[in-house]
């Protein structure tokens, strides 16, 4: 597994290759923030990634919007900072 504690960023995870790629690097170790502009399909999606045994979490973006990037860049790491401060050992998404 060569992307254990590594936090993944995913655009357009909902369907296609975004969602293979998501699915690998969780399958790698992985914690995968699941990114698509459809927010239904990227839920399935990290749903599919935790009932697998990963860890993800799901955001809806719009790559176009400089906003929605900067929040999908921010909301992963702020959730990760957060769950690590409440419990050091338990850095998971779910």
């Amino acid at each position: 597994m060569r992307l254990v504690d590594k936090v993944s960023i995913i655009t357009g995870a909902g369907s296609g290759i975004g969602h293979a790629t998501a699915v690998k690097f969780a399958r790698e170790g992985a914690k995968v923030a699941v990114c698509d502009i459809n927010e239904t399909s990227a839920h399935k999606v990290a749903k599919e990634i935790n009932d697998d045994g990963g860890e993800a979490i799901h955001f809806h973006v719009d790559v176009t919007d400089k906003e929605s990037i900067a929040r999908m860049v921010d909301a992963p790491v702020t959730h990760v900072v957060a769950r690590e401060a409440r419990a050091p050992s338990d850095m998971s998404f779910a």
